[in-house]
């Protein structure tokens, strides 16, 4: 049985423009000791779903089910999720800057963490906090745990916000954008971290990224959302060589390094619809090349292309992969499929 299962989420936000539909019938599993990578562009919903699971989303309407280790984290009382936020599920997010308090020391903050939650001294939260500190790589920590955020690196910091997360070896880890703002040595070095730490203490991790070289290196099951919703779900080698939906499809071609030497890269055209206004039909189809006269009228639903792979598409099942093959093929398809564009 899966550690996390969530099905038919859907976020809404009430604003003066509108209804903001930011998570629309999102379901998934996560499974222990696994990684789930999260990916999409930016306003498609990643943070807002697993946020949501967290209970920190204030004011939207939720609908659909979370059940972590049997309980509904949706129908929980805020008393409740504060047991269960730090403790079992624990957050690493995208700026530690913003996330570590500044008039705080570093150590003093991880202490006051482990404290919140399980009752020991002061100086047996400091001995962990310093063993912590140490764990996730940072330098002299004995000395180093009672510097101030600004007196660590950018690197440094994330790695706070990690033995912050670990401190009570929670079940599930969600880690939401962790390597942005880093270059790509400590990127890599965060990475390597992450996953060490995920083996160690047989933890399920979450990643969130619009990064799909963070989701080749990590992650064990990939979901790829677009506009609020999943458009494809498969395992990380089935993704990465026989995408089936062409907004995954798009934003491999995208990556550097994935075309050939001399060719170049084929972003995807346009920008990503409004919550508010969403296009009718397949959300995707004012910017897919493969568009189709029903993909204007039909949202298409998640279906089975194989065991573990989902898509939701109108193209037929059978057109997978990345080569130019597949790509005529795909063409051919949707030629066959069109009337009329407008």
């Amino acid at each position: 049985m899966a550690l996390l299962q969530v099905r038919d989420l859907t976020v809404s936000f009430r604003t003066s423009d509108g209804l903001v539909q930011a998570v629309r019938g999102v379901s998934f599993d996560v499974q222990k000791g696994r990684t789930l990578g999260i990916v999409g562009e930016s306003g498609s919903g990643k943070t807002v779903c697993t946020q949501t699971l967290l209970g920190l989303t204030r004011g939207a309407e939720v609908g659909g089910t979370a059940e972590f280790d049997g309980q509904d984290l949706l129908t929980m009382t805020s008393a409740q999720l504060r047991r269960v936020r730090g403790a079992r599920i624990a957050a690493i997010f995208q700026d530690p800057l913003s996330s570590l308090h500044p008039l705080y020391r570093v150590g003093w903050q991880i202490v006051e963490m482990i404290r919140a939650h399980e009752r020991v001294s002061k100086p047996a939260a400091r001995a962990r906090a310093i063993e912590l500190l140490d764990l996730v790589g940072i330098p002299q920590a004995a000395s180093r745990v009672d510097d101030y955020p600004h007196e660590f690196s950018g690197g440094m910091r994330q790695r706070a916000m990690i033995a912050m997360a670990l401190a009570l070896n929670p079940e599930l880890i969600i880690a939401d954008e962790p390597t942005t703002a880093l270059d790509a040595t400590v990127q890599a070095q965060v990475i390597d971290l992450l996953q060490r730490l995920r083996d160690e203490f047989d933890s399920a991790l979450i990643i969130i990224t619009h990064d799909l070289g963070v989701i080749a290196d990590m992650a064990d099951q990939v979901l790829v959302m677009y506009a609020g919703k999943a458009v494809e779900i498969a395992d990380r080698r089935t993704l990465f060589y026989l995408p089936h939906h062409p907004y995954t499809q798009g934003l491999l071609e995208s990556i550097p390094g994935s075309a050939g030497v001399n060719e170049k890269l084929r972003p995807i055209p346009g920008q990503p619809p409004s919550l508010i206004n969403l296009p009718s039909g397949c959300a995707f189809h004012p910017r897919c090349r493969f568009v189709m006269d029903r993909c204007l009228t039909e949202i298409p639903e998640l279906r089975t292309v194989e065991r573990g792979h989902l898509s939701a598409c109108h193209l037929p099942l059978d057109l997978t992969g990345l080569g130019s093959a597949d790509d005529s093929a795909r063409q051919q398809a949707a030629d066959a499929g069109r009337e009329k564009i407008g």
